[in-house]
């Protein structure tokens, strides 16, 4: 993916220099020389980072207008998105809080070598394209004519300090304190590994001195937690002395989320923590959000067990396995009986219940490695892998037996007695057969056998002809 940045910077030099040099890099490049030019810009292209001159001139000529356009982007819906990066003439630390304070996800000095530049875009739009999967894909799953759900309380994340020496991580934990609210912790560098203890939460955000151990062991620790299940979605900045040019642009290519030096004041390291504590909240809730529309998409709401186009995909699975191992498995299309006449004497509220329930009883018979799935209203998939005719016939007699043995309880003394048809075949797949057309086979004897059941008197199990 080719990103597109945006330059604003009231210095022609300044704009052919950096244009060029993202240009070589991939970039796709936006110029403008003013606040207006740049704000219509970011409207119109909704560049993925702006990169921005933090003395750029205001309208009139009133004092520098970097500032007061970052707050216009901020505020603007089509420019919100986008990252922000200042640069400005000077490296001091008043001009970077303000920028950080502002909203800019980061801040250089105009004299920074173009490795770290290079390296601290790639980072920041790897964590952008990251954390907008989540949300691109939810988008795409959410029900139509539901509001978004509410963020509710942020967790204010739990930040571990890891340091040569455990000294300097207590010292810069009540440095910290005042400015963050997050929680804080100092972890010593043979904990780093341990699962947490029952109970506590494993930290969002880890800041790790670049010195641990060997040369480079920061680096090298940091990679170890971005690589294991348990940690690799946590954020990870790293604490240097700033005596070595090269090392910002390694961790930033490493994977470090952020970069703070040891001469920088408390108050901007904690910002730059507490933002990532935010952006790692974010995107823990885009993946929650994910995997709840997958969840939904994937499983029938009121009985919570696979709807039909999972189950049929599961079903494929199960016929792929078949015809690898040459075991077969069994089939079955099961209804419940005169279903229509339950919501029409009770409601539709008593033919939820029902179904809830046949389900339970259904599931209790099946084993963890049989399918069971809703493949429409009142209707059944049921699949057992491995089983022949014998065993899969009394498996179904007994399905019918339990559903009828006990009537279903509506509530108020109501009892509503209910039964099942069930159409039984068996899948052994034929040389060269694809998994594809053993479903479709099987499905249809299965789905034709229930026909006969039902033709015949209903509660009971038929077996397809094919299978008997």
């Amino acid at each position: 993916m080719i990103n597109t940045v945006l330059i604003i910077d009231g210095t022609a030099t300044n704009r052919i220099v950096l244009k060029v040099r993202l240009s070589a890099a991939g970039y796709r490049t936006l110029t403008a020389a003013d606040a207006a030019t740049g704000l219509a810009l970011a409207r119109a292209e909704q560049p993925d980072l702006v990169l921005l001159d933090y003395d750029l001139p205001a309208q009139g000529g009133e004092a520098p207008g970097g500032l007061a356009l970052l707050a216009a982007l901020r505020a603007d819906p089509d420019g919100a998105r986008s990252l922000v990066v200042m640069m400005s003439a000077r490296d001091d630390a008043p001009a970077r809080l303000s920028a950080l304070r502002a909203g800019a996800d980061d801040h250089f000095s105009k004299q920074v070598n173009e490795q770290t530049l290079l390296a601290r875009l790639r980072s920041l739009t790897r964590a952008q394209e990251n954390g907008g999967f989540g949300a691109a894909l939810g988008a795409g799953l959410e029900a139509p004519g539901f509001a978004e759900a509410g963020q509710g309380f942020d967790h204010p994340g739990l930040i571990a300090l890891v340091t040569a020496r455990p000294e300097d991580a207590q010292r810069l934990a009540r440095a910290l304190a005042p400015f963050s609210p997050g929680l804080l912790t100092v972890l010593p560098q043979d904990q780093i590994f341990d699962p947490p203890a029952p109970g506590r939460p494993a930290p969002d955000v880890y800041l790790i001195d670049a010195g641990l151990g060997d040369d480079g062991g920061g680096l090298k620790v940091m990679s170890a937690l971005l690589s294991r299940q348990d940690t690799r979605h946590a954020k990870v900045c790293i604490l240097h002395g700033g005596a070595d040019a090269g090392l910002p642009a390694m961790a930033f290519d490493l994977g470090a989320a952020d970069l703070v030096a040891r001469s920088q004041s408390a108050e901007e390291i904690a910002l730059r923590l507490n933002r990532l504590a935010r952006r790692k909240a974010d995107e823990d809730r885009q993946r929650a959000s994910v995997q709840d529309n997958l969840r939904l998409a994937m499983i029938d709401p009121l009985t919570e067990i696979p709807n039909r186009r999972s189950g049929l995909s599961q079903l494929a699975g199960i016929a792929e396995r078949a015809l690898a191992s040459g075991q077969g498995f069994a089939l079955m299309v099961l209804d419940l009986d005169r279903f229509k006449s339950v919501n029409d004497r009770f409601g539709h509220s008593a033919g939820d219940a029902v179904l809830v329930e046949v389900v339970r009883r259904l599931s209790l018979c099946l084993r963890a490695s049989d399918l069971i799935a809703r493949i429409g209203g009142e209707e059944f998939l049921i699949a057992l892998p491995g089983t022949g005719l014998a065993e899969s016939r009394l498996v179904a007699e007994r399905l019918c037996q339990e559903i009828e043995a006990r009537p279903v309880e509506l509530g108020e003394d109501q009892k509503l007695r209910v039964t099942i048809s069930i159409g039984l075949a068996l899948g052994f797949g034929e040389s060269g057969q694809s998994p594809a057309a053993l479903v479709n086979a099987v499905f249809g004897a299965a789905d034709r056998a229930l026909l006969d059941a039902k033709g015949a008197g209903r509660n009971q199990v038929t077996i397809s002809r094919s299978a008997a």
